[in-house]
C-alpha cells in the first residue's frame, strides 16, 4: 500500500541529493577560482567564454575565468540551492503524510486487536500497554519514514564526494572522509544502544502508565484509605527507573547533536593538515570546495544517517512490541470483522457448535426454533487455576435459572463459559441463540443515559418505554437534570451504584435476544427496587427467554424454574427450590433456616402470559405517563447537555512556562553555566572557521615579498587551529551532557509535581475529567517533555547561535552585507510570528483531540465483555476511527503549515545566497573571504528554516509543559495534615460519638444539594443501619463523613469538628469497606498494607478472621499471591472479603460499610455481619445495606429519601408505623421475609431493653 509512494519519494531524494547538490561545490569552485590571485594575475590571452563546459574540465589547467562566466557560476550556486528547496519540501510533505497514514493504520489495528483480546489477556497490564503503544510507539513511524532513504543515500553520496574530492586534493580527501567514517561505527553503536534503551523505556513507561490508570480509577478509595503517599512513592520509583534509561538515551542524543557541530570541521582539519604536511599549497578554492562537500556530508552523514539508524532501530522495537501485542490470544466469540473484515459477525455464541438455527421474528423479538444451552462435563482455567470443574447444564427456552453459591464458587466464570469468553479445557459447550449480558460490575461509557441503554441500536419508542419501566428508571430520570439525555461521566461517576446497575441491566434487556445472562444485577439496589426488577423485568418482561440470573438474593429462589448451587467451581446441586430444600445439603439447611418462604406469597409464573405482561406494563405506563413524557425525550430534539470541555490555554506560551521548566531543572547558576557553554561552543566553532580563512589568505600570499613581513609560521597556524578544533569538541560534548542532564531533572520534577497535584486534587476533578484526559498528560505530554522538547530546545539554541555566528562572519567579510542580513532577519521574524499563531493553536488542538482517543480505549477495555456480548465492536471501531480522524485532521494541518513555513524560509535563504554571491562580483574581495561567506550562507539554507521551525516546535512542545502546569492549578483538597495546634490526640476517637448538624452537601458549588439539612446524633459503639431507595443519598452521607465533597454544617466526632483537622488525621481514623471493592496489581500483601505498617502475622491473622481461603490454606505464603490489574483474577466477593480484612487490620473506632456485602452470598453476608458484631463490638459502625436482614439487629436505622433523613430510630419502633417508609420497605420483601424481619427486629429490641 505504501511501497509505491515510498519508492517515488526515494527517487526524488536521489535526484536532489546526488546530481543537484554535488554540482554546487563545483560551481562554487569555479567562482572562487575567479577570485584567486592566479586568475587575476594570469597573463594568458583572453579566450571566448565556455561557461558550463569548464565544469567538465574542472580538474584541468584552464584559461582565466571572465566576469560573465563568474556570473553564470554564481547563478549555478544559487540555482542548485533553489532546485533543492523546490524539491525537498513537497517530497518531505509527501513522506510525512505517508508516515501519518502508517501511524493511523497501526493505531486502528491496535484498537481492533484490543476488541478481540480474550479473557486471559485482560488479566495482564493491558491498559498501560495499549495506551503506551498508541501514544509513544506508533509515533516512531512519523520520524522513521523521514530519514528512511538516507540509510542508502548517505553512504552513496559519501562515496561520490570522496571521488570528487580525491580528484581535487588527492589523498588528503581520504583523511577527511576517514574521520567521518570513524564516527559511523560509533553512531551505529549509539543506534544499537538507543534501540535497547528504547525497549527498556517502553516497558517501564508501560508499567508507570498502567499504575497511573489503576490509581485514577481507584482515586476515591485511595483517598479514603489515606494511601496517597504510598502510591506517590511507588510512582516516583517507577518514574526514577524510567528516567534512568531516558537519561542514557538523551546522552547518546547529545553526543550525536555535538557531532553535527564538529564532525565536518574535524574532517576539514584533517584534510587541510594532510595537504600542508604533504607540502602542497592550500588555496581558497581547494579548501572551500572541500568544505562545501563536507557541509553536504555533515547534513546527510552526521545528521540524517545517524537519525535514520536510531529511528529505524527504535521503530523496530516499536514494531516488535506491536507485533507481540497483535499475536496475543483472541477471543473465539464476538464480531470478527474488526480484525477480519470479510468475516460475518458471530451473533450465535458457541464453542463447539457454531451453527445458527434460522431466525424467526416474533412479537417478543428474536427467537430461535431450538434455543438452548448445553454444557457437558465442562472444566475451565484462568491463569492455570481451575475456576470451573466438571459442570453439566441443559437449559431450554422459557427457563429462568438462578445460580447461587458462596464467594469465589465460579458463578461468573460459568457465565463467561456460556458467553464463549472463557474457553473450556475439557468438555463441550453448545449454545444456540442470541445472547445478551449484564456484567456484575456495571459498565457505563461517557455519554447520555439513553446512549448507554441503546448502545448503538435503533431507538424503538415502545420497547424503550417497557425497558425503562421494567428497570425502575422512570423516577431516576425525573430526578436527573436532563432526564435520559443527562450526560454521565466515564464509568457513570455522576450516578449512584444502584442507578449504574439498573442502566447496565436496561442495556442488556433492551437488546432483543434469546438468552439473557444477568450477573448479580440485584446486589446494588434496595429491596423494593430489587423486587420490582425481579417481578417486572426478569420474571415478566423476559418470560419467554432463557434467563440465567446469578444472585445472592435468596428470597426470589422459590419463583425460578431451576436453582444451580455452585461450590468451588462445581455444581453441587441443580433443580427446583423445593428440590434443593429436600437435599439435606448444608447450604440448603441454611436456606431453610434463613429464608422460609410462604407458599401463599409465591406468584404463579405460568399465569403471567405475554398479553398479561404487556397489559401490566401498559397499566404502569398509563399511571406514570405524565412523568415519563416529561422525562424521556421521545424525539431526541430537546436540549442536549454538553460534556465538560478539556482545559485549553490560548495565545502564546508565556515566559512563565519557560521559567517554570528551567526552574524545575536547576537553579540560576546552573542555567547560566549551560548558556555560557552554548555560547562558548559556538564562539570556538565560528572562531575556528574565521581563523581558517585568515590562514588560507596568508598561505595564498606566502612568498610574496611585499607582504611576507609579520606572517606567522605555518606550524603556529596548525597548532592554533588544532587547539580551536579540540576545544570545540570538548565544550560541545560537555554542553550537550549538562543540558540533557538538566532536562531530565526538569522532566522528573514536573512529573512528581503533577502527580502530587493530582493525588491531592478534589474528587470533583476526577468526576469532570475522564481518565483518558489525565492519562494523556501522563503519557503523551510527558513523553514530549522527556524526548521531543529537549531535542527541539538544543536544536533551537544550537541553530540560533549558528545563525548569529554565520551573520557575524558574513558581515565581517563585507560590512555592506549587514543591510540585507538585517532585512532578511526581520522578514524571517515576521513570517515566524505569523506562522507560530497557527502552529501553536493546531498543536494544542491536536493535543486536545488526542485525549478522547485514550478515554475511548480505556472505556473499551473495561467493558470489553459487555461490548462483545452486544455485538457493538464495529460501532466502537467507527467511533474510534472518527476520533482518530479528528486528531489526524489537526496533525495534517500542523505538518502542512510547518512545511509551508519551511518552504518560504528556504526560498528567502536562496535570495540571501544570491545577494551574497552577486555582491562579491560587484564588491571585489579575496577568495578566502568569498568562500567563507558563501559556504556559510549555503549552510544556512536548510539550517535556517530548520532552526525557525524548531523554534516554533519548541513553543509547540512547550504546550506540553503548559498542559502539565495546568494540572498543578487544579482545585485541591484541604490540608492533609492538621496544624500543630489543631491536631487531634493520638488516641482520638476513643468513643466513636458522631454528631451531624445541619449537613447540606453538594458535589459542585453551583449544583443543587444532594443532602438537605441532615442532623443526627450517633452514640458511642452504636450500630447504625442506613437504608433508602437507590440514589437517596446514602453514599453521599459517607462522602460527607470523609470530606470528599463540598458541605455546609458540621460533622463532629468525639467533640472534634472534622472541618478543622487534616484530612489524613480524619480518614486514617475511620475505616471503610467501600461499595466497589478495589484491588491493585501486585502482591496480596501490598494490597493489604502498602505502607508496611503491619507485620505479616497480623495481616494473615486479619485474613483468617474473614476466613480467606488463601490464608487458611497457605498461611503467610498467601501474601505473595499475585493480584492482576483491577483484581480481575479474584472474584468480586473475594475482593470484598479482602476489603473487610483491611478494616480488621486497621481496627479503628469508627467503621463504615458502604453496601459491603452486596456482592456476596447470604451465608458469607451472615458471616461478615457476625465478624463485624464480634470484632467491632466496641466500635461505632455505620452500615449502608440493601438487604434489610443485614441491618435489622442494628441499634438504630436511618431511612433516607431524596437526600433527607426521613426516619431514624430502632427498627422495631419504626415498624410500628405501618405507613412509614421503613415499614413499606419491609412489606415489599414478601410476607414470609417481612415476618422474619419483624421477628428479628423485635427480638433485638427486647434483648436491648432487657439489658437496660
Amino acid at each position: 500500500m505504501f511501497l509505491k509512494p515510498t519508492l517515488l519519494q526515494g527517487l526524488t531524494l536521489f535526484l536532489m541529493e546526488i546530481p543537484v547538490r554535488l554540482c554546487q561545490p563545483l560551481f562554487l569552485g569555479m567562482l572562487l577560482r575567479y577570485f584567486s590571485p592566479e586568475n587575476q594575475n594570469d597573463l594568458e590571452p583572453v579566450t571566448e567564454p565556455t561557461y558550463l563546459m569548464r565544469l567538465l574540465q574542472f580538474w584541468e589547467k584552464q584559461s582565466p575565468i571572465q566576469f560573465e562566466e563568474a556570473l553564470v557560476f554564481a547563478s549555478g550556486v544559487v540555482f542548485c540551492s533553489l532546485v533543492n528547496v523546490l524539491t525537498i519540501h513537497p517530497c518531505m510533505m509527501s513522506i510525512m503524510h505517508v508516515g501519518m497514514k502508517i501511524r493511523v493504520a497501526c493505531c486502528s489495528l491496535i484498537y481492533r486487536k484490543t476488541l478481540r483480546l480474550d479473557l486471559a489477556s485482560l488479566t495482564g497490564p493491558t491498559v498501560g500497554n495499549v495506551v503506551n503503544l498508541m501514544s509513544n510507539d506508533v509515533n516512531r513511524f512519523d520520524l522513521a519514514v523521514m530519514f528512511l532513504h538516507y540509510i542508502w543515500l548517505a553512504p552513496l553520496q559519501m562515496l561520490l564526494c570522496l571521488l570528487l574530492m580525491y580528484q581535487h586534493v588527492g589523498v588528503a580527501a581520504v583523511a577527511g572522509i576517514s574521520t567521518i567514517m570513524a564516527i559511523i561505527p560509533l553512531q551505529a553503536w549509539f543506534g544499537n544502544r538507543t534501540s535497547r534503551f528504547r525497549l527498556k523505556t517502553a516497558f517501564r513507561t508501560d508499567e508507570r502508565v498502567r499504575q497511573m490508570n489503576e490509581i485514577i480509577q481507584a482515586m476515591q478509595v485511595i483517598k479514603m484509605y489515606t494511601w496517597e503517599s504510598a502510591f506517590a512513592k511507588q510512582i516516583h520509583e517507577l518514574r526514577r527507573l524510567e528516567i534512568q534509561v531516558l537519561k542514557a538515551t538523551s546522552y547518546i542524543r547529545g553526543a550525536i547533536m555535538s557531532f553535527i557541530m564538529f564532525t565536518s570541521r574535524l574532517a576539514i582539519f584533517a584534510t587541510v593538515l594532510l595537504v600542508v604536511q604533504l607540502g602542497r599549497s592550500i588555496t581558497a578554492e581547494k579548501v572551500f570546495v572541500v568544505t562545501s562537500f563536507y557541509q553536504i556530508l555533515r547534513q546527510t552523514m552526521t545528521l540524517f544517517f545517524p537519525y535514520a539508524i536510531a529511528q529505524i532501530a527504535e521503530t523496530n522495537v516499536a514494531i516488535s512490541r506491536i507485533r507481540s501485542f497483535l499475536i496475543m490470544p483472541e477471543s473465539k466469540v464476538g464480531d470478527r470483522r474488526p480484525m477480519e473484515p470479510v468475516k460475518e459477525p458471530l451473533h450465535n455464541v458457541s464453542t463447539q457448535s457454531l451453527g445458527e438455527a434460522p431466525l424467526q421474528k416474533s412479537a417478543a423479538g428474536l427467537q430461535h426454533e431450538n434455543t438452548k444451552i448445553l454444557l457437558s462435563n465442562v472444566s475451565a482455567k484462568i491463569d492455570d487455576e481451575v475456576c470451573v470443574q466438571n459442570v453439566s447444564l441443559d437449559l431450554e427456552m422459557g427457563e429462568l435459572v438462578a445460580v447461587i453459591g458462596q464467594v469465589g464458587s465460579g458463578k461468573s466464570s460459568l457465565l463467561n463459559i456460556i458467553l464463549g469468553e472463557l474457553n473450556p479445557c475439557l468438555g463441550t459447550v453448545e449454545v444456540t441463540g442470541v445472547i445478551s449480558y449484564a456484567s456484575q460490575e456495571p459498565w457505563l461509557f461517557a455519554g447520555s443515559v439513553r446512549q448507554n441503554i441503546l448502545f448503538g441500536r435503533e431507538y424503538n419508542k415502545r420497547r424503550y418505554y417497557f425497558v425503562v419501566m421494567a428497570c425502575a428508571l422512570a423516577r431516576d430520570f425525573a430526578l436527573l437534570p436532563h432526564g435520559d439525555l443527562t450526560i454521565v461521566g466515564e464509568k457513570g461517576t455522576s450516578l449512584s451504584g444502584g442507578q449504574r446497575a439498573r442502566i447496565n441491566l436496561a442495556r442488556a434487556v433492551y437488546k432483543e435476544a434469546d438468552i439473557y445472562l444477568l450477573d448479580d444485577p440485584l446486589s446494588a439496589v434496595d429491596t423494593n427496587v430489587g423486587k420490582h426488577l425481579f417481578d417486572r423485568c426478569i420474571t415478566q418482561f423476559l418470560q419467554d427467554k432463557i434467563v440465567i440470573l446469578v444472585t445472592h438474593q435468596l428470597q426470589f429462589l422459590s419463583e425460578v424454574h431451576k436453582v444451580v448451587l455452585m461450590h468451588d467451581g462445581q455444581v453441587e446441586a441443580i433443580g427446583s427450590y423445593q428440590f434443593l430444600q429436600s437435599t439435606g445439603l448444608d447450604f440448603a439447611e441454611f436456606l431453610r433456616n434463613q429464608l422460609s418462604v410462604d407458599p401463599d406469597d409465591t406468584p404463579d409464573v405460568s399465569m403471567v402470559g405475554p398479553g398479561n405482561k404487556v397489559d401490566t406494563i401498559m397499566k404502569d405506563l398509563t399511571i406514570q405517563s405524565n412523568l415519563s413524557l416529561n422525562v424521556i425525550d421521545k424525539e431526541g430534539k430537546r436540549f442536549k447537555p454538553q460534556h465538560v470541555a478539556e482545559m485549553r490555554t490560548e495565545g502564546s506560551v508565556e515566559c512563565g512556562v519557560f521559567m517554570e521548566y528551567f526552574r524545575a531543572g536547576g537553579n540560576c547558576c546552573v542555567i547560566l553555566s549551560v548558556m555560557l557553554l552554548f555560547v562558548g561552543a559556538q564562539a570556538l566553532a565560528s572562531g575556528g572557521d574565521y581563523f581558517l580563512s585568515i590562514w588560507i589568505n596568508v598561505e595564498e600570499h606566502r612568498g610574496n615579498d611585499t607582504i611576507n613581513d609579520g606572517i606567522l609560521s605555518e606550524n603556529l597556524y596548525i597548532d592554533v587551529y588544532s587547539a580551536l578544533i579540540f576545544m570545540t569538541m570538548v565544550v560541545a560534548l560537555t554542553r550537550s551532557f549538562v543540558f540533557f542532564n538538566i532536562c531530565m531533572r526538569a522532566s522528573m520534577n514536573l512529573h512528581d509535581r503533577m502527580f502530587g497535584s493530582i493525588i491531592t486534587a478534589s474528587m470533583q476533578f476526577f468526576n469532570t475529567n475522564t481518565s483518558g484526559r489525565i492519562l494523556n498528560r501522563f503519557s503523551k505530554d510527558l513523553g514530549a517533555v522527556d524526548e521531543l522538547l529537549p531535542n527541539a530546545m538544543i536544536d533551537c539554541a544550537q541553530i540560533l547561535l549558528n545563525l548569529v555566528g554565520a551573520a557575524a562572519i558574513v558581515i565581517t567579510v563585507n560590512y555592506f552585507l549587514a543591510i540585507p542580513t538585517l532585512i532578511i532577519c526581520v522578514i524571517f521574524y515576521l513570517l515566524r510570528k505569523y506562522y507560530i499563531k497557527t502552529s501553536r493553536t493546531l498543536k494544542r488542538l491536536e493535543g486536545i483531540s488526542r485525549s478522547p482517543i485514550f478515554g475511548h480505549v480505556n472505556a473499551t477495555i473495561q467493558g470489553l465483555i459487555t461490548v462483545r456480548s452486544n455485538g457493538a465492536e464495529m460501532l466502537l471501531v467507527q467511533e474510534f476511527d472518527e476520533l482518530q480522524d479528528d486528531n489526524s485532521s489537526a496533525w495534517y494541518m500542523f505538518i502542512a503549515t510547518s512545511r509551508a513555513f519551511g518552504y518560504w524560509l528556504d526560498v528567502l535563504c536562496c535570495v540571501y545566497i544570491a545577494i551574497i554571491a552577486y555582491s562579491f562580483l560587484v564588491f571585489f574581495n579575496t577568495g578566502s573571504s568569498v568562500g567563507l561567506a558563501i559556504t556559510t550562507s549555503i549552510g544556512l539554507t536548510g539550517l535556517f528554516q530548520w532552526g525557525m521551525k524548531q523554534s516554533a516546535e519548541l513553543e509547540n512542545q512547550m504546550t506540553s509543559v503548559e498542559r502539565i502546569l495546568e494540572f498543578l492549578r487544579v482545585e485541591h483538597e484541604p490540608d492533609l495534615e492538621s496544624k500543630p495546634d489543631e491536631k487531634p490526640p493520638p488516641e482520638w476517637p476513643d468513643k466513636g460519638e458522631i454528631q451531624i448538624r445541619n449537613l447540606v452537601m453538594r458535589y459542585r458549588p453551583d449544583e443543587p444539594p444532594v443532602l438537605k439539612s441532615i442532623s443526627l446524633e450517633i452514640e458511642s459503639n452504636e450500630k447504625i443501619g442506613i437504608v433508602g431507595r437507590t440514589g437517596a443519598g446514602k453514599s453521599s452521607l459517607i462522602s460527607a463523613l470523609f470530606r470528599l465533597a463540598y458541605f455546609e454544617g458540621a460533622v463532629i466526632i468525639d467533640g472534634i469538628d472534622t472541618r478543622y483537622i487534616g484530612l489524613h488525621d480524619l480518614r486514617r481514623k475511620v475505616s471503610i469497606i467501600p461499595q466497589e471493592p478495589i484491588l491493585f496489581s501486585g502482591s496480596l500483601r501490598y494490597n493489604m498494607d502498602p505502607f508496611h505498617n503491619y507485620a505479616d502475622e497480623d495481616i494473615v491473622a486479619a485474613l483468617k478472621v474473614v476466613e480467606s481461603r488463601m490464608a487458611m490454606m497457605e498461611g503467610a505464603n498467601c501474601l505473595k499471591h499475585h493480584v492482576s490489574e483491577g483484581g480481575v483474577n479474584i472474584s468480586v466477593g473475594e475482593r470484598q472479603m479482602i476489603c473487610l480484612a483491611r478494616a480488621v487490620l486497621r481496627n479503628n473506632k469508627v467503621l463504615v460499610l458502604d453496601e459491603a456485602t452486596a456482592n456476596v452470598d447470604p451465608q458469607t453476608d451472615k458471616f461478615i455481619q457476625t465478624t463485624i458484631r464480634q470484632r467491632f463490638a466496641q466500635c461505632t459502625v455505620l452500615t449502608i445495606a440493601h438487604r434489610l436482614h443485614t441491618i435489622m439487629d442494628s441499634d438504630r436505622v436511618l431511612v433516607m429519601d431524596g437526600g433527607s433523613a426521613v426516619e431514624f430510630d430502632h427498627p422495631h419502633i419504626l415498624l410500628q408505623d405501618k405507613s412509614g417508609h421503613f415499614s413499606s420497605m419491609v412489606q415489599k420483601t414478601g410476607k414470609a421475609m417481612a415476618k422474619n424481619l419483624r421477628e428479628v427486629a423485635k427480638m433485638n429490641y427486647e434483648r436491648k431493653q432487657g439489658a437496660v
